[in-house]
């Protein structure tokens, strides 16, 4: 069985140790279930130091689960949500919010993953007006699915403008500690601090087994999310596990350890690849992710080896990510292939 490491997702790298670890010490003896244990009492404590003393914190078991389930709790169904034309809500979540929260997803054209209010202004209208979906979020990812960032202006103006039109701000942030590690500063300051009103936060991606958590600026945000999260079948009835990795995640640094890591070893391919004749980088590497346009005739032998995406078909550009588990052997047994056969 091949057990050697692709680029494909962070989804794909195995548990960090610590948080087996954590695992492991969980599971000694019994505890309340639902989240009435010490393990989650924990774990929100840990939350409220990074976000914030305010913030309202639910634990989920995966990123659709807390992108829907968090926007749900703050729209009605006749609400529109407004989002990146490449946002994980429009491509990889299998019409999922629209079917749970009823809403229209209205979607932004982007060379780069990103949305301003300039693009997606043409949207915000029609308010009062009942033969029109009411505009009531504004979704962005940070950092992007094409692995770019929003700086901390960008997003403070996204907020402002929402807020001006009695919008809201949510973010996906299934890599958000990228993000932190990247632009150096704490996960409350590029989140809560400028007024952000709901996020998804990542575990899963960063060295957890499972799980995702949504937080909330407010409790009057969250109002009734405890009753949704148990119709939207993502009450985790032995929550300690999630919670217990969470935890040990956002304790001694390690959330921002790992993500150093990845984003440390996306440059490093990065930078190993870029001056291969044929292979051009399409986007700023400024997180844990690389794409590149490689001719489609080399991609299946390059996929035999190492496993990866093709992110765009039409001009044959994939992506390449890193994890927390990525080495710099890795990168460079992939690069000397690549050499090998894109000549």
């Amino acid at each position: 069985m091949k057990t050697s490491k692709g680029f494909a997702s962070d989804n794909y790298s195995g548990t960090h140790p610590k948080i087996l670890e954590a695992i492991q010490k969980a599971n000694l003896g019994h505890a309340s279930a639902y989240g009435n244990d010490e393990y989650t009492a924990k774990a929100v404590k840990k939350f409220k130091e990074h976000f914030g003393k305010d913030v309202d914190v639910y634990f989920v078991y995966n990123g659709t689960g807390a992108n829907v389930l968090g926007l749900k709790t703050v729209t009605e169904s006749f609400n529109s949500i407004i989002c990146a034309e490449t946002a994980h809500l429009n491509v990889d979540e299998c019409c999922a919010p629209e079917k749970f929260t009823g809403c229209k997803l209205l979607t932004v054209p982007t060379n780069d993953g990103k949305i301003s209010v300039e693009k997606l202004k043409h949207h915000v209208y029609g308010f009062g007006d009942q033969h029109h979906a009411q505009p009531k979020v504004i979704s962005i990812t940070q950092p992007t699915e094409l692995g770019t960032l929003y700086t901390l202006k960008e997003v403070k103006e996204l907020v402002d403008y929402a807020h001006k039109n009695n919008m809201l701000l949510h973010v996906d942030g299934a890599r958000l500690s990228n993000a932190a590690a990247s632009l150096n500063k704490s996960l409350k300051e590029i989140t809560f601090d400028l007024g952000v009103d709901v996020l998804s936060f990542g575990g899963t991606k960063n060295g957890m087994m499972f799980g995702e958590a949504v937080i909330f600026r407010k409790k009057e945000l969250s109002r009734d999310f405890a009753f949704i999260r148990k119709q939207g079948m993502q009450l985790a009835s032995k929550m300690r596990f999630i919670s217990s990795q969470f935890e040990e995640l956002l304790s001694n640094d390690l959330w921002l350890k790992n993500a150093q890591h990845s984003n440390k070893m996306a440059k490093t391919l990065a930078d190993e690849v870029k001056n291969i004749p044929k292979i051009k980088i399409t986007q700023k590497v400024e997180a844990s992710g690389v794409f590149a346009i490689v001719p489609k005739q080399y991609v299946p032998n390059l996929q035999e080896e190492y496993f990866f995406y093709v992110w765009n078909e039409q001009i044959s550009e994939v992506r390449w990510m890193c994890s927390f588990d990525t080495t710099e052997d890795d990168i460079r047994d992939f690069v000397a292939l690549l050499k090998k056969i894109v000549k």
